[in-house]
């Protein structure tokens, strides 16, 4: 799962790109520090995962994955080569869903690059340069499509498609807010727009907003309301907290949330949006060599999951092996949950569910 981090600059892009990766991306006081989309990796917090361990004696645990591409700042005028525009705009395609920070603090000592707080103002800036990018792919589009469309049935559709598209974004609306039918969508999905990759709006608050009352913030009520025209997620994170956590260990994290009053680091709140976001859930697999975690869709099938672990294992399934998470550790074993009934046999029209343990059984 890849997720770009983008906002203008000076918003916390890099602070939370550090934070949660520990990658040591530069960050300063000035815009377009970050020049190359910056990598990292950060490890899926899942508890159930040192709880199966323990019960199986595993060797290693092994959690899924999440990566974070930096992308550096973009500017009003970024879809015509404004700051250093086009090019990042090009990273962004790569991407899977876009964590959009937005600043939501005021300090004196931070340039805003607009030289005012004004959170609704930074997202309509970067959205209209996403939709001004996406305008000009499907200007192309249509020029191409209109020829073959003469003598083509489904270009004549698709032409249809593209125009009621091309004119939904001249009215300045993201592609994702469009109203389409499923196999409109479909079509759409194929030609990797901008502005209908799923987002999150990360809303960077300061460490009094976050540890005290944040619906007293007039700036991430904005933020919220805008996101619900869009369907989007919004997380609040103060970033400096985020990255101070990130220099701590486990143990030590943990302590230093509890005195500032929070269940839960913002990172983790970041990652369960990004799951629900992209509709995503995990199954286990747990034994003497590892416990891990597996990423797939919700409404995976269980020998597509399978597909995950090893292509032959999706060629030649028989059946999947199953017990519930909870269930399992109340029986305590594999060996008392298959007593107590709790172990069954599924096949190829299984849909998986979120925290199944499972052992596939295959034939090649």
């Amino acid at each position: 799962m890849k997720l770009g981090i983008v906002g203008l600059p000076n918003v916390g892009k890099s602070t939370l790109f550090n934070a949660i990766t520990k990658a040591g991306a530069e960050s300063a006081n000035y815009p377009f520090c970050t020049i190359d989309p910056n990598v990292g990796v950060v490890s899926v917090p899942d508890e159930r995962l040192q709880i199966l361990s323990d019960l199986s004696n595993s060797k290693r645990i092994l959690r899924t994955a999440i990566e974070f591409y930096d992308i550096a700042g973009l500017v009003k005028g970024a879809s015509k080569g404004e700051g250093l525009g086009n090019k990042f705009l090009s990273h962004i395609r790569e991407v899977e869903a876009i964590v959009h920070v937005v600043r939501c603090f005021e300090n004196d000592n931070i340039v805003h690059v607009n030289g005012v707080i004004n959170p609704i103002n930074d997202i309509e800036t970067i959205n209209y340069e996403l939709i001004l990018s996406d305008q000009e792919l499907i200007n192309r589009q249509i020029e191409k499509t209109k020829k073959l469309a003469r003598s083509d049935k489904d270009a004549k559709k698709n032409l249809d498609i593209l125009q009621k598209l091309f004119a939904g974004l001249e009215e300045g609306v993201s592609a994702r807010t469009l109203d389409f039918k499923e196999d409109e969508f479909k079509f759409i999905s194929t030609l990797n727009l901008l502005s209908t990759k799923p987002i999150i709006y990360v809303a960077n608050v300061s460490e009094d907003d976050l540890t005290n009352d944040i619906s007293k913030n007039k700036f991430v009520n904005l933020v919220k309301e805008y996101a619900k025209t869009e369907n989007a997620e919004v997380v609040a994170i103060c970033a400096e907290i985020e990255q101070e956590i990130s220099q701590l260990d486990e143990d030590e994290a943990q302590m230093f949330l509890e005195d500032l009053g929070l269940k839960e680091s913002g990172l983790n709140k970041l990652i369960k949006s990004s799951y629900s976001l992209l509709n995503l859930m995990s199954f286990l697999t747990t034994g003497e060599i590892e416990t891990r975690a597996w990423t797939i869709k919700k409404g995976t099938k269980a020998p597509q999951a399978a597909s995950k672990i090893h292509s032959d294992i999706e060629r030649g399934f028989i059946r999947a092996e199953i017990v519930s998470f909870d269930d399992l550790v109340t029986a305590g074993s594999m060996l008392k949950a298959k007593e107590n009934g709790k172990v069954r046999l599924e096949g190829k029209e299984y849909i998986m569910k979120d925290g199944d343990i499972v052992n596939f059984r295959f034939n090649v």
